[in-house]
């Protein structure tokens, strides 16, 4: 995929030039909220953050305590949580970004504590939906969650489909040495992606990734 995005001519269709850049307009007046992984602060979104925020984007990105997997992803999902309340107008609408485990953490925001009320798009990147085995050699109840077919994830995906009523998306690299298997971080329902990006970190930080989130934020809603 390019990294440089096609650019209509607007000399050859001006109205329908005119109605994508009114869609694009339109789409950066709803803000972003980024939630982080696992041993991450909000830091790790800085290239992204910036990225966003130079293209127009009102970016809010959280740090969730303890980041080492010693909370429960029910825990960290009540700090984003507290953290929309605390940061964007009562019942404004968003868009929510969840890296790695942050998107389990994102998942249980809408899924249990009534996101889907607020949330437009949800876009998950790298986050072990069906779990990683990396997991199983931890003992931290945040990480034991995150093992293949636990109970907490059991959980989350028997009703997946509540999802539905938000844009979902979900990218993932097969050169992911966190998610094992990388393909764990597809979500079986709205579009998932695969980017040829070289780690699990790189998702967020080079070019080709910071454009596709950029580009699937200015998605109009279908």
């Amino acid at each position: 995929m390019s990294t440089t995005p096609h650019l209509p001519n607007p000399s050859a269709n001006p109205k329908s030039f005119a109605n994508k850049a009114t869609d694009t307009t339109t789409a950066k007046q709803t803000p972003v909220v980024l939630v982080h992984g696992i041993w991450n602060t909000a830091a790790i979104f800085n290239p992204l953050n910036h990225y966003l925020t130079r293209n127009g984007w009102q970016v809010h990105a959280l740090t969730m305590t303890p980041n080492n997997g010693d909370a429960l992803i029910e825990e960290l999902a009540q700090q984003v949580a507290s953290f929309v309340d605390a940061s964007l107008k009562p019942q404004q609408p968003f868009n929510l970004i969840g890296y790695s485990i942050g998107g389990l953490n994102s998942r249980y925001y809408l899924q249990r504590l009534n996101g889907l009320s607020r949330v437009k798009k949800l876009i998950a990147i790298s986050s072990p939906h069906q779990g990683t085995a990396l997991a199983l050699g931890s003992n931290r109840p945040g990480i034991q969650q995150m093992r293949p077919n636990s109970p907490f994830l059991n959980d989350l995906n028997r009703d997946i489909h509540q999802l539905q009523t938000v844009q979902v998306f979900s990218f993932w690299t097969p050169f992911d040495l966190l998610i094992l298997p990388p393909w764990h971080s597809q979500l079986p329902i709205g579009q998932t992606k695969c980017l040829n990006i070289a780690s699990h970190n790189k998702m967020i930080r080079v070019s080709k990734g910071l454009h596709t989130i950029a580009q699937t934020l200015e998605l109009p809603r279908c």
